[in-house]
């Protein structure tokens, strides 16, 4: 598969790109962005993903959230995939911020007419990762997730149903239990269909009653976030987890909000977070 850099620029050592591919599981071009450290210039380095959240793109984590530096610290290359297909109809018409562009939800379609191409899930765990070992000098066996809002729940999701994949998961501020909330009602009923059971494949706070891997979770939430009553649920998802015994650091942020002026000012500690593990 060909990765086509539509730019690149230097940054911290490293350099940061811009690139797009067809992709064999949505059927559309993907867009992604890579930062590659300087260490990877002698060595291959060990991959951290980054899921965005709804309206964002590959290029919104790389402008604003201030990751690159430590990154280039640590070795880490950074990997950040767009947040859907794009220029598939009907997702161009639907005019909706929440549902369609820029909303894929990090879920394997199974409604007609988002079957063909929203395949977000195998996009991230399977294609994605693949694509990135063989086009760079990534360590395929150290790779570790997180993300923010829905990219939270992508990257939650991710985690808990595939043991032994990443070493290390965190999230910002994550849609944590879709399943009762008005962002993965529009989502969930809309790409998986109205049965209920299907959904649940894709909630985080379900999944982590079941789940077989103890991997610590960190999550950052702030308490002036305007969807944390309404969208976010982490009460639920931090109940679940003490039910089961998983493992959760759940730090809640007083006077923070949603957006990336709360992700830039804990982007040290989460990659703190993921450091520890890779180099484990």
């Amino acid at each position: 598969m060909t990765l086509t850099k539509r730019s690149e620029h230097a940054c911290f050592g490293g350099s940061v790109g811009f690139y797009s591919h067809p992709s064999q599981e949505t059927g559309t071009e993907m867009n992604v962005s890579v930062f590659v450290p300087p260490q990877a210039g002698r060595v291959r380095v060990p991959t951290l993903t980054y899921l965005a959240g709804l309206t964002c793109t590959e290029e919104t984590f790389m402008i604003k959230a201030g990751a690159q530096r430590l990154a280039a610290e640590y070795g880490i290359m950074l990997v950040c995939p767009d947040t859907s297909p794009r220029g598939v109809v009907p997702a161009e018409r639907d005019g909706d911020y929440d549902f369609g562009s820029g909303a894929g939800f990090y879920v394997d379609a199974t409604e007609a007419p988002w079957t063909a191409h929203f395949r977000m899930y195998s996009y991230v765990t399977k294609e994605l990762p693949a694509l990135i070992a063989a086009a760079f000098p990534a360590d395929a066996e150290r790779q570790s997730i997180f993300g923010h809002s829905m990219g939270g729940h992508g990257a939650l999701v991710a985690a808990l149903r595939n043991p032994g994949m990443y070493k290390s998961v965190s999230a910002f501020a994550p849609i944590a239990n879709p399943s009762n909330c008005p962002w993965g009602h529009k989502c969930f009923g809309g790409y998986l269909g109205e049965d209920r059971t299907a959904w649940a494949a894709y909630d985080a706070t379900e999944l982590v009653k079941t789940a077989p891997e103890r991997l610590p979770l960190l999550v950052d939430q702030g308490t002036a976030d305007q969807f944390l009553d309404s969208q976010l649920s982490p009460d639920a998802f931090s109940a679940a987890c003490a039910e089961a015994g998983h493992p959760l650091e759940l730090r809640r942020q007083p006077g923070y909000d949603h957006g990336y002026y709360f992700i830039s000012t804990f982007m040290a500690d989460h990659l703190a977070h993921h450091a520890k593990a890779l180099a484990a």
